[in-house]
């Protein structure tokens, strides 16, 4: 046991705090002495009310802590004294920050025992705690989400039920091994419709016509009709199974799926038309555009590869930094051509006919490509070419940094949050099979931003509440929460989510 903390504070006046209102708490075996003077700045807190404890019964003092010695007049709290050490910084700085290592919500929860109101909080912890309330929301409507498609609803029935099962077929390959199996066979169809289109431009598997021009090869183009009807069943299954048709229809990777199934039918359907219509040159390079339109089938891979969903969300959350990428870009193309088109117009035999024409020459100096078709010839040319590529380093590096950052958080947040969803499901299969998992269909109210915890943890159709239960809590004369459970605070509400 620690020995007794006897710190002098000063007030706002510069004098020390007095000693004749002095009291002993014990937090979690930690004795410290404070002072009832520097307490009583905030007087509707739990510890101002132990100044005047000599006034009040028993009953209200044991009301107040855990329990009390009055020979010794030593309060004694079950708490965490590290908690404690962040709490009491508010009686002398006016305001708390939470150090690191305590859990955030399990601190809110503290502050809620000692009666100080969250807005004493400082603003980079409020930043932190709510990351943590945002994390843990994420968490639960992952576990929702799971829920929902191993279980579905079991209202639906009917057409309902029949298109739920299909969604899940089709689109949550973790709900069975069917969906799993069918995620794998359009992951080898994509695979294979990219080959076939990139292996068909080659000319020595191209076939000539009756004209003496390159086709396509008849085996390649059974090959990519088998893919296109593959692609077609599959989108036509997914939209009709789709709970929000218009939703399905404008969502960016749906889009994609459209575009690599469209030139075929396009290009079918000009067919069909006859040969009259084909040797139209307008016609002729519409059929080019489209039939390179399939190269848009290539992204179909991020739909199931988890690690291009992160690449596109991390990109997604640094428009920022790339924005500043393509400023300084911008600025240094715009500069160095133009210096570059002024230094080279002294020599006769200059590649520096214009400044627009100079920008080609600024882009692959500053990026280090350097192709050499355009090059300065003159002294000042070269010097301000060697100028260039230097800044374009250093323009380029400078926000990568901050882009690579933002992916590796992103991608340590995605994997985190997935394995915290996992162990949820297990330890609720867990407690499934023991009889200890209750149904709740409780409506909680929460303070300080906790309200997230009704709406992900349950089902969209379900009746069913089933809560995330905090493992370590489990044993003898513990339950689950039951109809009437509420929680008053996220820093409850984490004692059974977490």
């Amino acid at each position: 046991m620690w020995g007794i903390q006897r710190t002098r504070y000063a007030d706002c006046n510069g004098s020390e705090a007095s000693e004749e209102n002095e009291i002993v708490v014990n937090i979690g075996g930690v004795k410290q002495v404070l002072f009832g003077d520097v307490l009583n700045r905030y007087p509707d807190t739990r510890l101002a009310e132990l100044v005047d404890c000599s006034l009040k019964s028993p009953e209200e003092i044991s009301s107040l802590c855990d329990d009390y010695d009055p020979d010794t007049r030593e309060f004694y709290f079950d708490r965490d004294p590290k908690a404690f050490k962040c709490i009491i910084e508010l009686y002398y700085y006016g305001e708390i920050h939470i150090k690191r290592g305590i859990c955030p919500i399990c601190f809110m929860k503290e502050m809620e025992f000692w009666k100080i109101d969250p807005d004493f909080l400082d603003d980079c912890c409020k930043c932190h705690l709510n990351e943590v309330e945002d994390e843990l929301a994420e968490i639960a409507e992952k576990v929702r989400t799971i829920l929902v498609d191993r279980e579905g609803d079991p209202s639906a029935a009917g057409w309902q039920r029949f298109q739920m099962c299909l969604w899940r077929l089709m689109e949550k390959p973790e709900s069975s091994l069917p969906a799993h199996i069918i995620t794998i066979v359009s992951f080898i169809f994509v695979l294979v419709s990219s080959v076939v289109m990139c292996v068909g431009t080659i000319p020595d598997l191209q076939v000539e016509d009756s004209e003496g021009n390159l086709t396509e090869n008849p085996t390649l183009e059974v090959i990519e009709t088998l893919c296109i009807g593959w692609f077609t069943i599959e989108y036509i299954l997914r939209l009709i199974s789709a709970p929000n048709k218009m939703k399905f229809v404008l969502a960016f990777m749906n889009i994609i799926d459209f575009m690599a199934i469209m030139p075929f039918f396009v290009v079918l359907i000009l067919t069909s038309f006859g040969t009259g219509v084909m040797e139209l040159a307008n016609v002729q390079q519409a059929v080019q555009a489209l039939r390179i339109m399939r190269i848009a089938r290539i992204f179909k891979l991020a739909r199931h590869s988890s690690g291009l969903q992160t690449l596109t969300s991390a990109l997604k959350s640094s428009f920022k930094e790339l924005g500043l990428l393509l400023m300084y870009m911008g600025v240094g193309v715009f500069l160095f051509s133009a210096l570059g088109y002024t230094m080279e117009q002294s020599h006769p035999e200059t590649l520096f006919t214009s400044i627009p024409q100079s920008f080609w020459w600024a882009v692959i100096t500053m990026t280090t490509v350097g192709y050499g078709d355009v090059y300065p010839k003159t002294t000042l040319g070269r010097c301000n070419a060697a100028l260039s590529f230097l800044c374009g380093v250093i323009a380029i590096a400078l926000p990568i940094h901050p882009i690579i950052n933002n992916f590796v958080l992103f991608y340590n947040k995605q994997q985190v949050l997935e394995t915290a969803a996992k162990h949820e499901i297990e330890l609720m299969a867990l407690r499934s099979g023991e009889g200890e998992l209750e149904a709740a269909p409780a409506a909680h109210t929460h303070v300080c931003g906790a309200g997230v915890w009704d709406h992900a943890m349950r089902s969209c159709h379900s009746d069913t509440y089933i809560p995330l239960l905090k493992d370590p809590r489990r044993g003898a004369g513990f339950q689950t929460p039951s109809m009437d459970t509420s929680f008053e605070s996220t820093a409850e509400a984490s004692e059974y989510f977490i």
